[in-house]
């Protein structure tokens, strides 16, 4: 079974560039098919997606974000990672990464609390 761990830093200022990573174990992120995904939930409000990087490395954003975002995969260590620049309190959330199928996403982080604070 397919586990999903995000890490990265809790609070940040506005301004900064946001890091996470996803460490996945029980599947590798190269696994054909799969695709490995960004959400984040402010406070209040909906999930909402915000990117993700294929098992081949192709990478896909949403629009409203994909000028700030990067995302990208470390295959030796079975991790991808988010970059979110110039963050605002409004990029204040709960971001999570999932592995999706072409049915939605099958598996689940916890999910880590990030909050943009002066």
């Amino acid at each position: 079974q397919v586990q999903l761990q995000e890490s990265g830093p809790g609070l940040m200022k506005p301004s900064q560039t946001l890091s996470l990573t996803c460490t996945v174990s029980g599947g590798s992120i190269t696994t054909n098919g799969y695709g490995w995904t960004w959400i984040r939930q402010p406070p209040g409000k909906a999930l909402k997606w915000v990117g993700g990087i294929t098992y081949s490395g192709d990478t896909y954003y949403s629009p409203s974000l994909k000028s700030r975002t990067s995302i990208s995969r470390d295959t030796s260590n079975n991790q991808f990672s988010l970059q979110l620049r110039s963050v605002t309190p409004e990029d204040t959330a709960v971001y999570y990464c999932a592995r999706s199928t072409p049915t939605g996403m099958d598996s689940w982080g916890k999910g880590t609390l990030v909050t943009v604070s002066a």
